[in-house]
This record gives C-alpha cells, structure tokens and sequence, in this order.
C-alpha cells in the first residue's frame, strides 16, 4: 500500500474555543504522543485526514509531515468522532520509537469459501486474533487468511500463517484458527 500522509501544523492554543475555532476553519485539533511519553500539539486538514483515517487500520503507519518539513511515522492511536455530524473532532497519534518491538493484538479476515464447506461441512472459527511482535514498520496492515484448502476435518493453524521478516509470532503456533467439520 502506498503509504499515507497528513500535512499538519503545530499549534499553540488550546481548550474547548480553540478547537471550536479550529474546526470552523475546516481543521482538526490533534496530539502526537512519542514513545518517551512527550507531546505535541498540532492540527490536521479535516479533508485530507478523513481521507486517510477512512482506508487505515490500527496497523497501518501515516506519516505526519509537521509544518512542511519535519515528518514522523505514527499510528492514529485514537480519534473522538460525532456520529450526529459525521465530523472527527480530535485525533491522537503515537509515534512509536524505530527500534523498539511492539506487540499487537491483530484481527482475522478470512478471504475464499473453504472446499469442505463445498461438500457440505461446517466452517468453525476458532480464534478471531493473533498476537504479534515486531518494529512498526514490520507490523502487517492486515491479517488476511485464505481458507479455500481447507476440506472436512483439517484445520488451519497459526503456524500455517507465513509472515515477514521481523515479526515474531507470540500465539500458540497449534492454536486452531479455523476448521471445518462434517455435517451431522
């Protein structure tokens, strides 16, 4: 995937009229916390953020170009959304440091209808997560498993996932993730 970027600002005022101010001028007050603990205020383009906000995951890393040259990989960590106006009015983000592993707790998708099924057995999902640990950069965007060879009675397992370099798996490796069973 192409990576992402947010054009922000620092900003220097804040409370409740500052960000009200902010929002009518079309920008979205934010957060950028490090992995040291530190903080910066800034402020994003509401378009150009939605645009990003709405193609990521939680793994996925944006790069935030602060006032035109310093730029920072980080992770929008969380956002306070209005579901009444369908607006973002604050977001964070987490800058995680380059050489520290994280570990995450990722999702399954399951991609393909599984040949057992075809024959009529039942499709099981056993375990709907997967705990991985890796540096930022190395962490999968998505956990997509393809379950279309699996027959009735075999099972898909943790360790028949293949992941990249860097990323090491901290899941059981004979943890069930699906399986299909027979009908009765």
């Amino acid at each position: 995937m192409d990576q992402m970027v947010i054009n922000a600002k620092t900003r220097t005022t804040m409370g409740k009229k500052a960000a009200k101010v902010l929002r009518a001028t079309g920008r979205i007050p934010a957060i950028m916390y490090n992995s040291k603990g530190q903080s910066t205020m800034i402020d994003v383009d509401e378009t150009e953020f939605n645009k990003v906000w709405r193609t990521v995951t939680p793994t996925t890393l944006v790069t935030l170009k602060i006032d035109g040259k310093d730029s920072a990989e980080a992770f929008i960590k969380d956002t306070e959304y209005n579901i009444r106006t369908d607006k973002v009015l604050h977001a964070d983000f987490f800058e995680p440091a380059s050489d520290k592993e994280l570990t995450v707790k990722m999702k399954l998708q399951y991609t393909g209808t599984p040949a057992g099924v075809l024959k009529g057995g039942f499709m099981r999902k056993h375990t709907p997560f997967v705990t991985l640990k890796a540096v930022a950069k190395n962490i999968p965007e998505r956990l997509v498993v393809d379950v279309s060879g699996i027959n009735v009675g075999e099972h898909f397992c943790v360790k028949d996932l293949s992941f990249g370099k860097g990323v090491t798996v901290l899941t059981a490796p004979e943890t069930y993730l699906v399986s299909v069973s027979p009908a009765r």
